[in-house]
């Protein structure tokens, strides 16, 4: 098992490094402070300057192995990179979440010309997209609960359903809706869902309200949509009838490597924080980094996200030999361990800083509340969990 990049890999993690560096983190504070004085779903116009400045450099959607032509995980290391400023980076390069799911969904299971009206000017960044599964009315957790309908109607489908906690819907960028939906409610329980394009300016399509996570209104948003008697043409239906599971477990494999090392990428920031504040605290006579809780707590930190990443790269690499299925286990694995481990650093780092930490002057609360929250998207900790527990217990039970 060999995590060594090659050239092109590390050519491009160089470039990356500086565009980071040289204009990404000196965006950060403009970012915020044109937020705070605007409309919070508003876009801040130095984002547009960035994706200009970051395909200028080549560096454009990474994440797709077609067109950049990396491995799953050589990209990796560059998703980790984006992560350290998650607010900015990830889309300045055109690796944002959920778009680069719908954009592998469309990229393997698109017809032509759903891939011209809605692939290619995802590719392009001229669009937003949204993924539209969570419901508030049913355990969501479990795919097979969702109840919104996809009734075939003549040249049509018709979709009827409440959605929420459906992110970056509260963009105006955001105009085509990736939606999950039940075909036939009596098909196999894995054969129910399907999976259809649905234009925001469809008639029917309200979006009700914007959610906060623990108070924070992300630009992009997560919203509350509701789909009444929504009108759309067959030829929208992705794949097939009962194909939306399937549709779904293929886009979960290369996308919980990018979402785990982001939070890696996350971790390691606030890591650096947590160091650089201890160097410069004195607290009882001596700097922070001179007490031994504080020491404790760097150290626990590093290792914990030594550990994490080497589980991810191995998934990663996993996944590039053998596909998402050679790595079932794994999948799973990282994403219960990664967030529950941005999550520990964060909050040492927080607690080394003291009121700042909670405060608006360092990332470091709306990381955290970001990386609690990855420990209910993309499926809870409790169900990855129950996942591997069931792949190590199954040459026991027959």
């Amino acid at each position: 098992m060999d995590f060594e990049l090659s050239p092109k890999a590390r050519e491009y993690q160089a470039k990356l490094q500086e565009f980071m560096d040289g204009h990404v983190y000196p965006a950060e504070r403009g970012y915020a402070e044109w937020r705070a004085a605007n409309d919070p779903h508003a876009l801040p116009p130095v984002v547009e300057e960035l994706k200009a400045e970051a395909r200028r450099r080549g560096l454009w959607n990474l994440f797709l192995p077609d067109v950049s032509g990396l491995t799953n995980l050589e990209y990796a290391t560059l998703a980790e990179l984006t992560g350290r400023s998650h607010e900015l980076a990830p889309e300045a390069v055109n690796c944002a979440a959920p778009d680069t799911g719908n954009m592998e969904v469309l990229h393997m299971f698109g017809t032509r010309e759903q891939k011209k009206r809605w692939l290619d000017p995802l590719l392009d960044g001229e669009i937003r997209s949204a993924f539209a599964m969570t419901e508030p009315e049913v355990a969501s957790s479990d795919a097979t609960n969702i109840t919104t309908s996809i009734e075939r109607d003549g040249g049509d489908y018709v979709v009827n359903g409440r959605k929420w906690f459906i992110t970056g819907a509260a963009d105006e960028r955001c105009t085509i809706f990736i939606v999950m939906g039940k075909t036939d409610p009596d098909a196999p329980v894995h054969r129910q869902q399907s999976q259809i394009l649905v234009p925001r300016d469809t008639p029917g399509v309200t979006v009700l309200r914007h959610l906060p996570v623990f108070g924070y209104q992300d630009q992009h948003g997560h919203s509350e949509i509701v789909f009444e008697d929504v009108r759309v043409p067959a030829a929208n239906l992705i794949a097939g009838e009962g194909d939306g599971f399937m549709i779904a477990q293929a886009r979960l494999g290369p996308g919980r490597i990018h979402h785990c090392m982001r939070a890696l990428g996350m971790a390691e920031r606030a890591l650096e924080l947590m160091c650089r504040r201890a160097a410069d605290r004195v607290a009882f006579g001596k700097p922070l980094a001179a007490q031994g809780v504080v020491q404790e707590q760097i150290a626990e930190s590093r290792m914990a996200i030594e550990q994490a990443r080497l589980l991810t790269l191995k998934t990663a690499w996993l996944i590039d030999r053998h596909g998402a299925k050679g790595a079932r286990t794994e999948i799973a694995a990282i994403k219960a361990v990664v967030p529950r481990t941005a999550c520990q650093v964060i909050d040492r780092a927080i607690q080394v800083h003291g009121g700042a930490g909670v405060s608006g002057d360092t990332p470091l609360a709306a990381m955290y509340a970001w990386a609690r929250a990855m420990r209910i998207f993309d499926g809870p900790d409790e169900v990855h969990i129950r996942t591997v527990a069931r792949q190590e217990l199954r040459p026991y039970l027959g």
